[in-house]
């Protein structure tokens, strides 16, 4: 690896121009449960639209029509509209999370954009080649400078504080990279995200096909104090996994060699479909400007972690929106979004 360049990944509560995201089109994401999903992405962008501009890849023009179709129905304000932009950027997927740009700043302070490889999680989703080469198209639009890191990684499975440490997993970096070690994976972190620590856990809960990704077990609210999943029911098959991590959590120690704040974030009921348990979490929240998107189940734990989040977000509202049927595809608004810093 050449010399490390001086590149920081800013926290996600930083200010944004707008956050990314690719509208729904491919059904076999949510086989069977597609139809509610468009609708469900035009409350979410009607609400990040009230503060931030939405940067919107779309497949074609027929596609675009549908979404405006939808956002006007949802009754998007025509100051909304005007945070609202259209791109023809074709997608595979819509977890934008994963394969959008990967936004830094070097040391002037300019925007640059990591792209890194991506396979639809360990090649489980063919094809990829358009997801891929997302961060490439963004580039090209803002013109902005992008670099290749050259390994595989997606955006939900690392988490910054803005101050130089990321948190992930074993399970989902090693799965994506087994021939890499630990000490060159922080090789990349470093020279890419300006990562002075990594913090490691070992496992992600069970039924995620993302092998781990850490955005549906352990968030960053500050860049102090962590927000970890638990499970309270010990029959529950991810209650020694989440167990664990916490309490690997409580001995991990901050930029200054300080110990975390680590506060509890609940499960919510079982979310079933088809008799299948979803992977339903309320780690998989997204920090927009003035909000918090919260994924709700329909149980009384949606107040609960309103309440736990509202403490660190005195200044943002807490948007919660149904997500019973978008967990379907494995995924919440975490994964459906990627910011975009100011410059």
């Amino acid at each position: 690896m050449s010399k490390v360049t001086s590149y920081k990944m800013p926290a996600e509560w930083e200010p944004h121009e707008g956050t990314w995201i690719a509208w729904p089109h491919n059904k076999r994401h949510w086989p069977g449960n597609f139809e509610p999903i468009p609708r469900l992405y035009a409350e979410m962008v009607k609400a990040l639209a009230e503060s931030e501009k939405v940067f919107i890849c779309i497949n074609d023009k027929k596609a675009q029509k549908e979404a405006e179709k939808i956002l006007h129905e949802k009754k998007v304000t025509k100051k909304q509209l005007k945070n609202i932009k259209f791109f023809k950027i074709r997608t595979n997927s819509t977890w934008t999370r994963d394969y959008g740009a990967i936004f830094v700043r070097d040391e002037k302070g300019k925007l640059v954009i990591t792209d890194w490889i991506f396979n639809a999680w360990g090649e489980k989703y063919p094809p990829w080649e358009s997801d891929d080469i997302v961060p490439q198209k963004i580039g090209k639009i803002f013109k902005t400078k992008v670099v290749k890191p050259e390994i595989i990684l997606e955006g939900g499975s690392i988490e910054v504080n803005g101050k130089g440490v990321l948190l992930t997993t074993e399970e989902c970096i090693f799965a994506r990279n087994p021939k890499l070690s630990r000490k060159q994976i922080e090789g990349y972190f470093k020279k890419y995200l300006g990562i002075e620590k990594t913090l490691w856990l070992g496992k992600g809960a069970t039924g995620d096909e993302t092998d781990g990704h850490i955005d549906a077990i352990a968030r960053f609210v500050n860049p102090k104090t962590i927000a970890c999943v638990v499970e309270k029911n010990p029959k529950d098959a991810n209650y020694k996994t989440l167990k664990k991590n916490f309490e690997e959590l409580k001995k991990m120690i901050d930029q200054e060699g300080k110990p975390f704040k680590i506060i509890a974030l609940p499960t919510p009921k079982p979310v079933m479909f088809k008799g299948q348990k979803l992977p339903a979490n309320y780690a998989n929240f997204y920090i927009g400007n003035t909000i918090v998107l919260i994924p709700t189940f329909g149980c009384e734990q949606d107040q609960e972690v309103k309440k736990i989040l509202s403490k660190f977000f005195p200044t943002r509202k807490m948007v919660g929106i149904d997500c019973k049927e978008l967990v379907w595809g494995y995924g919440a608004f975490h994964c459906s979004t990627q910011q975009h810093p100011k410059e």
